[in-house]
């Protein structure tokens, strides 16, 4: 008996990915047996409907069931059970967990085909979708107008700091090089002129570190970066630029140094530390007495908050002058939610309405490091993309795939990872998800891509230690080059991370958060970003296209990008991108393309037409580089716009 299920194919599955509330689902198997089968059942979740026969194809018989999605967003997990020949077969989800083509089992297996049911009315910000996304660790973009320093004080360019003994014994990250609110806006003809739309600010508001993730008072800037009025300046500068800010909210925990708690008395309110009379005592947990209280991950200077406390969530998301109201109010236009694995739905649920009474365009992202629309966090599935939650989440996903990918050189799983991510994900929130390679909590994608150590089991010390050989460096940087290809071709916003496009190194904090070096860009680097987010804005398709991974073989993916998944389509483009993550092949490949309803094609980097005969495009493409072709639609005359 053989069985055969594609998850992606719109045949078995229509319509094929993520659905919406209220609405049907037809599923189909195909089973080739000696003797017509005794039963063909699906199992969705802990139901059992019986499939009906409904013809014969290629010597298979092909079995049918339609399902009512709920009314309520959630999963689907469905599986397939067939009597036939005197055996029982199951068939489910693949062992990898990524969709598409299936695999039989004898027993019933632990995993099935996912299908993610959102609520239909969800909708996302539509320059979120069309955004180049440009994320910046304050203290070390660049310095503007001179401010007090309350840390440490460092010299432009020097290493920072990664040893407790250089904080003087304890590890306190409280070195700084002085990056201010006037530095970013004094660069933001520098980001608009690289085709920058929004930039995303690592935590902005006053804290004793330099990441100020150990928020000390969310009312005001933090003064080593500027004031109130530096951001509200910020703002409209970048929005007459057509640039957003996007704020990082961190509301997990506070800092144990701050007006909330107060440990140590720095500020001139009565914190939850001091006293169960604090205003504030509501939001922490504590056990038994003041020193013994939740915290996050174990660091006492990370007091956990109480984050459904009635009195916290009127303080941040619900009173008129809330904070997360009042810094959209001073120009923000969303919100990064940080650890949002963290955080109840409930309370980010709650923010979401906040931020859309405020302002419906408002962006709500969070940071999630897997698959987030199946994420299980402290035993709970998270509802994070059903459509009353999240808008988008950090991407990396997308990260790992892709710098798998050009490390590794598996085209075929590269393509299956980002289809899985497709077919998982609302088109609201992939569209709406940041395209990340690098960010302030990981390893710089060109550490990675250079043929660096792994930084699993490696120090401070010994990461600072490591040397790249040139030669390595020099690979690092071509497999760069390809990875900012994928970021802005593929589904989601391009997020390039500061320094990320002058080919800056560094293993993780702190030495991914090394100072931007402005006296040292690489300006191919740099002139290829600008290029490619120029190519980004200009053609429609690379921003909400849809997806059809075209061809994989060995090291070489080609995909391409065509019609409109929000409306009708109405490009008159296609974009197809070629990759060989080779060092060493050249690949020749004969693309049948008639499918795609195309007359001409451009190579994008030289204007040249190529070659399109017999419904067929003959690429080349040499060991680590990449072919970009723009497929036009032409009638009698060609089109004078980019739309028909």
């Amino acid at each position: 008996m053989n069985l055969e299920h594609n998850s992606r194919k719109s045949f078995y599955r229509f319509p094929k990915g993520a659905v919406k509330t209220d609405s049907t689902i037809r599923l189909r198997i195909s089973v080739a047996s000696m003797f017509i089968p005794d039963r063909v059942s699906l199992y969705v979740n802990t139901v059992e409907y019986q499939m009906h026969y409904i013809f014969s194809l290629a010597g298979s018989r092909v079995y049918e069931c339609t399902i009512k999605t709920p009314s309520e967003g959630g999963l689907l997990w469905y599986t397939f059970k067939v009597d036939a020949d005197g055996e029982t077969k199951w068939y489910s989800n693949n062992d990898r967990f990524l969709g598409g083509i299936g695999q039989a089992y004898d027993e019933k297996p632990a995993i099935a085909f996912q299908i993610t049911v959102f609520d239909k009315e969800y909708k996302t910000p539509d320059w979120i979708k069309n955004a180049v996304v440009y994320q910046i660790f304050p203290d070390r973009f660049f310095r503007g107008e001179e401010t007090p320093i309350h840390g440490i004080p460092r010299n432009w360019g020097d290493e920072p700091f990664y040893t407790a003994e250089q904080f003087g014994g304890d590890y306190l990250s409280n070195d700084f090089f002085g990056g201010t609110l006037s530095g970013i806006e004094q660069k933001l003809p520098y980001l608009a002129d690289m085709g920058v739309t929004a930039i995303y600010l690592n935590p902005i508001f006053k804290a004793f570190s330099n990441h100020r993730y150990d928020t000390g008072d969310y009312e005001n800037i933090d003064e080593t970066l500027g004031t109130n009025e530096d951001f509200v300046r910020l703002a409209q500068k970048a929005k007459e630029m057509g640039i957003r800010l996007i704020l990082d909210g961190v509301f997990s925990h506070t800092g144990s140094d701050s007006r909330y708690f107060n440990k140590y008395g720095n500020y001139d309110s009565v914190g939850a530390y001091q006293s169960e009379d604090s205003p504030f005592y509501s939001w922490y947990h504590f056990h038994g007495d003041r020193d013994h209280y939740d915290s996050w991950w174990g660091f006492d200077t990370l007091p956990n908050t109480e984050e459904l406390d009635p009195e916290y969530e009127k303080y941040i998301l619900n009173n008129p002058d809330s904070i997360i109201k009042r810094w959209i109010e001073n120009g923000a236009s969303g919100w990064r939610l940080d650890v949002a694995d963290e955080l109840p739905d409930k309370f980010i649920m709650d923010l979401r309405k906040a931020v859309k009474e405020k302002d419906p365009d408002a962006l709500v992202i969070g940071e999630v490091w897997e698959d987030a629309s199946n994420k299980i966090s402290y035993g709970e599935k998270r509802r994070f993309l059903l459509g009353k939650s999240l808008d988008g989440v950090m991407n990396y996903v997308f990260r790992g795939a892709v710098l798998d990918y050009l490390t590794g050189g598996d085209a075929h799983l590269f393509s299956q990872r980002i289809l899985s991510m497709i077919e998982n994900y609302p088109a609201e929130s992939l569209y709406a998800s940041l395209n990340l390679i690098s960010t302030h909590d990981v390893p710089r994608a060109l550490t990675i891509l250079s043929n660096a150590p792994s930084v699993t089991g490696l120090d401070r010390n010994a990461q600072k230690a490591v040397v790249v050989s040139e030669e390595d460096r020099e690979l690092g940087l071509k497999r760069l080059k390809l990875a900012t290809l994928m970021q802005f071709t593929l589904p989601g916003a391009p997020c390039v991370y500061y320094g990320d496009e002058i080919g800056m190194y560094g293993y993780s904090d702190p030495f991914n958060r090394r100072c931007f070096d402005w006296s040292k860009i690489n300006c191919e680097l740099h002139d290829l970003t600008k290029k490619y987010a120029q190519l980004h804005h200009k053609y429609q398709v690379l921003r909400t296209g849809e997806v059809n991974m075209v061809f994989t073989v060995n090291s070489t993916v080609c995909y391409l990008r065509y019609n409109n998944v929000f409306g009708v389509d109405k490009a008159k483009f296609k974009v197809l991108t070629c990759i060989n993550a080779s060092e060493t092949n050249e690949e020749k490949l004969h693309l049948e393309m008639g499918r795609f309803n195309f007359d001409t094609a451009v190579d994008a980097e030289t204007g040249e037409e190529i070659p399109y005969e017999n419904h067929a495009l003959d690429v080349v493409v040499p060991p680590l580089s990449a072919k970009i072709y723009i497929l036009e639609k032409c009638t009698a005359e060609c089109y004078d716009t980019e739309y028909i």
